[in-house]
């Protein structure tokens, strides 16, 4: 059989304030569009459908339709599991007739260990879980770490294989040697370590979710999809799609998504960022992060830039300083104006404009007057 692989949709979630709502959608319609095109027997959601436990009436109704359209009126089998964004509880709330409608949806670690059985292929849906959740379902108080619970996980799931059939496990965690993003939570299944790639030996597959690049673990077997849409100026430069899995030669074809939106990160001067000549090169309508390299300062410079970049995300100075340099011992004999000349030079490492000394000038003069 082939199926389709992805994870991370986090419905909900916003870019520095943007509402991604049409990104996502977008993206999930060239999902759905790849699955038909490859004729894909499964699609498999490895984790974070939503972006927070408590997701919005408007994210539920956008998640119910993309899965309503792939489910009900594509008739295209899902396979997904709850997150660490997600709330178990709330997300399972229906999974007992979704099965009806081959939708197998998994939430609770103690579902994991009874195969869904497709074709040629057992896939086993193991959710995000805490050591504690382990702990109840081993009954062995000793578990105090992800890595001996997935040990006792595996070796009880292994006990369902059968050995004329391919073995999938779906899971979403942190598996070693993998890389993160700024768009993830920085932490780990429990919070305490990263699940050893040896452990998942046993499985043919593993469909992974939770890191949002397609390349953050470089393995045959083991592969995250990535998120469909970028969440951070952090994911500018990564390529995001969906893999296609065929299970009788257990290979892998990853399959581009095309951003509606792209993130973008630019580095230059105001003056080149308005001038026509370079925004007309440019995707106006992407997501920035601009980072100037101008050291003068620049009035109302956000709202200047967004006329023409209507969607920045953020703005830093090349230029800018993290922490005022050291003081330096000055004589306090200096004209007032002299005296802050130097110190403006000190700080900013370029000397005050015109306009800068006539501003400073009258500051001056107002606090004499005051004075």
């Amino acid at each position: 059989m082939k199926f389709l692989h992805t994870a991370d949709w986090h419905i909900g979630k916003k870019l520095h304030g943007f509402d991604l709502h049409d990104e996502q959608d977008d993206a999930y319609r060239q999902i759905l569009d790849i699955a038909l095109a490859n004729k894909v027997d499964a699609v498999v959601i490895a984790g974070d459908l939503y972006d927070r436990s408590l997701p919005s009436e408007d994210s539920v109704k956008q998640l119910n339709h993309m899965l309503i359209d792939m489910n009900l009126t594509h008739h295209l089998p899902l396979l997904a599991i709850s997150g660490n964004h997600d709330s178990a509880t709330r997300l399972h709330v229906g999974s007992e007739w979704y099965a009806q409608t081959n939708y197998y949806l998994n939430t609770e670690l103690a579902n994991a260990f009874d195969p869904v059985e497709m074709g040629d292929t057992q896939f086993f849906l193991l959710p995000y879980f805490e050591p504690w959740q382990a702990r109840n379902v081993f009954d062995d108080q000793t578990i105090k770490t992800v890595e001996q619970a997935m040990t006792l996980v595996v070796n009880r799931q292994q006990k369902a294989f059968k050995p004329s059939m391919k073995h999938v496990l779906v899971a979403h965690f942190f598996a070693a040697g993998s890389s993160q993003t700024d768009s993830e939570t920085k932490v780990v299944v429990g919070g305490l370590n990263a699940v050893p790639l040896d452990l998942l030996a046993p499985f043919d597959y593993v469909a992974l979710g939770h890191l949002h690049n397609h390349r953050a673990l470089t393995d045959d077997k083991i592969k995250y999809s990535g998120s469909p849409v970028k969440f951070s100026l952090s994911e500018a430069e990564e390529q995001k799609g969906v893999w296609i899995v065929d299970t009788e030669t257990v290979s892998t074809t990853y399959v581009p998504i095309k951003p509606l939106r792209d993130v973008i990160n630019v580095t230059a001067t105001f003056d080149e960022l308005t001038d026509p000549a370079f925004y007309k090169k440019m995707d106006r309508d992407a997501y920035y992060g601009v980072t100037l390299t101008d050291k003068a300062i620049i009035p109302d410079v956000m709202n200047r830039l967004r006329q023409v970049y209507p969607h920045i995300v953020s703005l830093d100075r090349q230029n800018g300083r993290d922490e005022l340099p050291t003081v330096q011992t000055v004589d306090p004999t200096l004209a007032p104006m002299t005296l802050f000349g130097r110190f403006f030079e000190h700080v900013n490492d370029d000397q005050m404009s015109e306009q800068q000394q006539k501003w400073a000038e009258q500051g001056l003069q107002k606090a004499e007057r005051e004075d």
